[in-house]
C-alpha cells in the first residue's frame, strides 16, 4: 500500500502550483548590478555586462510567458536587473563615448604638438 502512494508523487506533487525560478534570474540581477558599477571603468565594462544581460533578460522573458504563474516569485528579480542592465548600458554608452572623444582630442592635439 505504502509503493503506490510513493509512486502517485513521482509525477511531481498532488497537482499544487509549484513555484519555479527561472533559469537566469539571479544572472540577469548581478549583471544589471555590474553594468552601474562597471561604467566607472571606462564604460567597457558596463557595455558587456549590460549587454549579456538584456541578452539573458529576453530568454527568460519567453520562459515567464509560458506559465507566469508559476515563475512569478523569480521574475521581480529578473526585471530589476533588467532596468539596472538599461540604466548600466545607457551610463556606460555615455562614458565610452566621452572616453573616445577625450582620446581623439588629445591624440589630435599631440600629433599636432609633434
Amino acid at each position: 500500500m505504502s509503493d503506490s502512494s510513493n509512486v502517485s508523487n513521482v509525477g511531481g506533487g498532488s497537482g499544487q502550483d509549484e513555484k519555479g525560478v527561472l533559469p537566469n534570474a539571479t544572472a540577469v540581477l548581478v549583471l544589471g548590478i555590474m553594468s552601474i558599477v562597471g561604467c566607472v571603468l571606462y564604460g567597457i565594462v558596463g557595455l558587456i555586462c549590460g549587454i549579456i544581460a538584456l541578452i539573458l533578460h529576453k530568454r527568460n522573458k519567453e520562459v515567464y510567458a509560458t506559465n507566469p504563474i508559476k515563475y512569478a516569485a523569480s521574475w521581480e528579480n529578473a526585471r530589476a536587473g533588467y532596468v539596472c542592465a538599461i540604466i548600466g548600458v545607457s551610463i556606460s554608452a555615455l562614458y565610452f563615448i566621452y572616453f573616445m572623444i577625450a582620446f581623439i582630442i588629445v591624440a589630435s592635439v599631440v600629433s599636432v604638438a609633434l
